[in-house]
């Protein structure tokens, strides 16, 4: 996301504040309750905020990131550490599962998640970007990592078939609107998750099932798991 190569290219770009901040924090699997020890993700949501947590390190510990709308806290670094009292008070009111989370992580930390002007190219001569370099995006589709291990992927392949540049620019094109769609995807998903209506128990009830459905989260995010990018014309 701070990459010199990208504002060597284009120059440089001023980093926009989505309002939202996010924490994150480990804990020992055996530290938790017995009913959240589980080897699967979850997604909490309500108005203003979500978490989710998942298991890491082969089940031995769990994955805490909980996501709240704030305007007081800008700084960009996965370095800058939180407290527990701050973390606490952020999620004061949230289910009783959250609190004993957050009552066994050690050491929070909390970063800004800002976004970056989308590029309208990636590449020039002989020289391109790939990853969060091209293509930034919150973290709400969970999709960053894998968009970076997909660019990889493709790039290689048109290396393999064709010479720079001309290879840097089939994968752009290949990958372009891959990208765009999932950063996308990632932004909108802060309406989904973080609803006002959420705060009502009818609403929140009803916005639920229209949104969060078996049908409904195939048909939003199959195309994300369908993709190959070892097939993918280049």
């Amino acid at each position: 996301m701070h990459s010199r190569i990208r504002q060597a290219l284009f120059g440089p770009d001023k980093p926009e504040f989505t309002g939202v901040i996010a924490w994150r924090g480990i804990v020992p699997m055996q530290r938790l309750p017995k009913h959240m020890a589980r080897m699967v993700g979850s997604n909490w949501i309500g108005p203003g905020g979500h978490i989710v947590h998942y298991p890491l390190r082969a089940g031995k510990v769990m994955n805490f990131v909980g996501a709240l709308e704030r305007s007081d806290w800008r700084i960009e670094s996965w370095s800058a550490r939180g407290t527990r009292e701050e973390l606490i008070a952020d999620f004061r009111g949230w289910h009783d599962d959250i609190q004993a989370f957050i009552g066994e992580i050690d050491t929070p930390y909390k970063w800004a998640l800002m976004v970056r002007p989308p590029l309208e190219r990636w590449t020039v001569n002989r020289v391109t970007l790939a990853g969060d370099a091209a293509h930034s995006m919150l973290p709400f589709l969970a999709q960053g990592a894998i968009m970076a291990i997909e660019d990889g992927c493709v790039l290689a392949r048109g290396l393999a078939e064709y010479g720079v540049p001309d290879a840097l620019k089939r994968y752009e094109n290949a990958r372009k609107d891959r990208a765009r769609r999932t950063v996308e995807g990632s932004a909108a998903n802060i309406h989904r998750f973080h609803n006002p209506v959420l705060a009502d128990p009818e609403e929140g009830r009803r916005f639920f099932y229209r949104e969060w459905t078996s049908r409904g989260i195939a048909d939003r995010y199959e195309w994300l798991f369908r993709y190959d990018a070892t097939t993918v014309p280049v």
